[in-house]
C-alpha cells in the first residue's frame, strides 16, 4: 500500500524542484477547456504554445479556462507551465512534492489547493493515493494530477453538454465541482469497507481463526489512514470558510461560498462515518475475543467435569491397588465386579448431579 507520510516528509532542498511521487511511466499530457455560457472549446494533448495563446487571447479574457495536467514527473515541463500561468516558484515546489499534507493557501488573487485523492481498488488491502493540486487565478483554474484518472469525466461531460449551471458560473464553481468529485472517491472507498466490515462482524461471532483478527486490524489501519487524509481537508475547507467571514478574499464569489460549506459538511460526515466504522471494528474485535474466551471457558468446563468424575474413580482404584494382605475385598470371589459396579454407579450419580445443577 502506498501511503503518504505526514510525520517523516521527504526533504527537498529549498529552491530545488523535484517530483517525489511514484507515477513516472506515462507521458505528461495537458487538456484545455475554454468555455462560457454560450459555447466551449476543448483541446486534447494541447501544447504549451497553444495554452499561452489561449491565455493571452483578449477576445476570451472573460471566458473560464480549465487547464488539466496529467503527469508531474517532467519537472522542466511543469516549470514552463508555471511560467506561462504566472505561478510562484514555491507553489511549483509544493505541486511536485506529493508527500505534503492536504492544505489550502491564499495569496492576493490566487488560491492554491492541494488534496489527496483516494480511489479504492477491487483489492481492499490496497489504497491508491494520488495528490491533486488546484490553482485558481482570475478566470483560470489549473489542476495538476500525477497520472490519468476518471475523477473528472462527468464534469467534462457537463461542460460539453451544458448540463447544470457549470457554464453559467466562473472558475470558483468549477473548483467546487472538482473537489466534490475527489471527495466522492472517499465515500466510494468507505462504502466498500463498510460492506467488508459487516461481513467481518458476522464472521467474528462464529469463527475462531486468527485470520479474522488480522483482517479486522488491517481494515482498522486503512480507516485510520483515510482519517488522516480527510482531517487536513476538513481544516482547509474550514479555513476557506473563515476567509469568507473575514471578507478579505475575493477569488471566490460570495454566492459560491455555500457550495464550499457543503464540502466542509461532507468532510465532517466522512470523519463521523469513519469514527463509527472504527468503533464497529472495535466491537468486532471484542466479540472475537469474547467468543474465543467463551470457547476456552467451555473447553475448560468440559475438561474440569471429566476430571471431577474421574477423581473418585481414581481414589477407588488407588485404595484397592495397595495390595495389603489384610484386605478382605482382595480375596472376595466377586470383589472385582462389585468395585467395578460401584464405580459405574458413582459416575452415573455424578453426571445426574451435574445435570441437575446445569453445569453442562
Amino acid at each position: 500500500m502506498r501511503r503518504v507520510k505526514y510525520k517523516k516528509v521527504r526533504k527537498v532542498q529549498p529552491n530545488t524542484f523535484e517530483y517525489t511521487g511514484v507515477h513516472k511511466s506515462d507521458p505528461v499530457e495537458m487538456q484545455l477547456f475554454v468555455y462560457n455560457e454560450e459555447g466551449f472549446e476543448e483541446y486534447e494533448n494541447v501544447s504549451l504554445q497553444r495554452v499561452k495563446k489561449e491565455l493571452e487571447d483578449k477576445l476570451q479574457e472573460n471566458d473560464v479556462k480549465w487547464l488539466n495536467i496529467h503527469g508531474l514527473h517532467d519537472v522542466n515541463f511543469i516549470q514552463e507551465v508555471g511560467e506561462i500561468v504566472g505561478i510562484e516558484t514555491f507553489i511549483i515546489g509544493d505541486v511536485l512534492n506529493t508527500t505534503r499534507r492536504t492544505r489550502m493557501e491564499e495569496m492576493d488573487d490566487v488560491l492554491f489547493f492541494s488534496i489527496k485523492s483516494i480511489l479504492q481498488k477491487e483489492d481492499l488491502d490496497n489504497i491508491q493515493v494520488e495528490q491533486i493540486s488546484f490553482l485558481l487565478k482570475d478566470n483560470l483554474i489549473v489542476s495538476f494530477q500525477e497520472k490519468k484518472s476518471d475523477f473528472f469525466t462527468h464534469i467534462r461531460e457537463r461542460i460539453r453538454t451544458r448540463a447544470g449551471i457549470v457554464r453559467k458560473k466562473k472558475n470558483d464553481y468549477l473548483l467546487y465541482l472538482l473537489l466534490d468529485a475527489v471527495m466522492e472517491n472517499f465515500f466510494i472507498t468507505l462504502e466498500n469497507y463498510e460492506e467488508e466490515i459487516e461481513k467481518l462482524l458476522i464472521v467474528a461471532k462464529t469463527s475462531y481463526k486468527s485470520d479474522v483478527l488480522e483482517e479486522i486490524e488491517k481494515i482498522r489501519d486503512n480507516l485510520s489512514f483515510l482519517k488522516r487524509s480527510i482531517v487536513p481537508l476538513r481544516d482547509a475547507l474550514f479555513n476557506l470558510k473563515v476567509s469568507n467571514d473575514d471578507g478579505n478574499f475575493d477569488v471566490i464569489d460570495k454566492s459560491n461560498y455555500s457550495f464550499f460549506a457543503r464540502l466542509h459538511q461532507k468532510s465532517l460526515e466522512l470523519l463521523e462515518q469513519i469514527e463509527y466504522d472504527i468503533n464497529v471494528l472495535e466491537s468486532a474485535s471484542n466479540i472475537f475475543f469474547s467468543s474465543q474466551s467463551q470457547r476456552m471457558n467451555q473447553i475448560m468446563k468440559t475438561l474440569t467435569i471429566f476430571s471431577v468424575i474421574f477423581m473418585p474413580l481414581t481414589f477407588i482404584v488407588g485404595v484397592y491397588g495397595m495390595n495389603f494382605d489384610n484386605m478382605p475385598e482382595l480375596h472376595s470371589k466377586n470383589g472385582y465386579f462389585i468395585v467395578l459396579t460401584s464405580m459405574v454407579f458413582v459416575t452415573i450419580g455424578m453426571v445426574i448431579y451435574f445435570k441437575k445443577k446445569r453445569w453442562f
